[in-house]
């Protein structure tokens, strides 16, 4: 049977967990923010000023998962599901990061960013999962409808401080929610889960700012290592938790909706590839890319840019389709699929 430590263990002492400011949580350090009249400017553009290159121009290949090959799969098997939306299969199990199948990362099923790409598994034919794995609360990576389908389906629920607070109110079971603070660690069948620290916000709502918790996140396997960045600017931390944690086998880096008006919350690739490094990582798996429009960047400019800066630095990085498998026993690079996708739907535009 599936055990779970009945205590949120404390940090190292020499760690230190988030700050928070009268019922606020905050950053290491300060985060600068533009004020209304920036945060206007960026909805305006949003909504109006958006380039066409920020969608595919062509339909994203995906491979179709069944719950057979998943549990076919040998360990240390990892799928990404679209977004920051990653499976990943160790001891038998399954455990999945930020669980994101809505058709829009928004509050409404009408307006708000709408997937390039069905899921390459729906979430009634995953298989039981043990745990899921929440970096913070934002749209795009905590799903309503998700957690509620998967409530029945999965044992534990590992969250920051104030996320689980509202998984809870939404009906999941409080025995199995997990909140923790930064460096706090637990355990779920012998592997290890340490929140670690980000440099992010938080809030779904106009009342909301910063109310709840945001972090990264350790995974520890006996030999192997897997860190999981969630959302986050590019800060001292990421060096701590390579000291303290690393190496990495694998690390799943935030690479995509990043702009100059935003540049303490979200990083730029260059910032991607020298976080990895500080983590100590060795291979590289860009996500938070590939599905939803969230920035002005071309949707294939990540890819592009972290592609070049990897093999620039002699780095190990993976790309693999949704739904492909990479496996950490057998590590492969992966293709460069976004070009086939550019490619097919620039000519597909010429013929019409």
């Amino acid at each position: 049977m599936a055990t779970i430590s009945t205590r949120v263990d404390p940090a190292p002492a020499a760690l230190q967990p988030a700050g928070q400011d009268q019922g606020h949580f905050t950053n290491d350090a300060p985060v600068q923010h533009g004020g209304l009249g920036k945060t206007l400017r960026i909805f305006w553009n949003m909504l109006f000023n958006k380039p066409r290159t920020t969608r595919p121009a062509g339909q994203i290949p995906v491979q179709p998962l069944t719950r057979e090959q998943l549990l076919a799969a040998p360990d240390h098997t990892v799928y990404r599901l679209g977004h920051s939306t990653v499976l990943l299969k160790m001891r038998g199990k399954f455990w999945v990061t930020d669980p994101v199948f809505a058709e829009r990362a928004s509050p409404f099923s009408w307006a708000g960013p709408k997937r390039f790409h069905a899921p390459p598994i729906s979430l009634e034919a995953l298989p039981p999962l043990e745990a899921v794995i929440l970096s913070h609360n934002h749209y795009d990576h905590l799903d309503r409808q998700a957690v509620v389908q998967l409530a029945d389906k999965t044992r534990f629920f590992l969250a920051p401080l104030g996320v689980g607070d509202t998984l809870i109110k939404w009906g999941v079971d409080a025995s199995k929610v997990r909140q923790l603070d930064w460096w706090q660690g637990t355990e779920v069948d012998g592997i290890r889960f340490i929140a670690t620290p980000a440099q992010h916000f938080s809030g779904r709502g106009l009342f909301d700012s910063n109310q709840t918790l945001w972090c990264s996140w350790v995974m520890i396997d006996d030999a192997r290592r897997i860190f999981f960045s969630g959302d986050t600017g590019y800060f001292d931390g990421f060096k701590r938790i390579g000291e303290q944690y690393g190496p990495f086998d694998l690390t799943l880096m935030e690479t995509g909706a990043y702009n100059v008006d935003w540049p303490h919350v979200h990083m730029q690739p260059e910032q991607t590839l020298q976080a990895h490094i500080d983590l100590k990582g060795r291979w590289l798996l860009p996500i938070h890319n590939g599905t939803f429009d969230l920035a002005f960047h071309a949707w294939h400019e990540p890819f592009d840019r972290i592609m070049a800066l990897a093999w620039e630095r002699n780095v190990s990085i993976t790309t693999p389709a949704m739904g492909q498998a990479f496996r950490l026993n057998q590590p492969e690079r992966g293709h460069a699929w976004w070009l086939e996708v550019e490619s097919l739907g620039t000519q597909e535009r010429l013929i019409d």
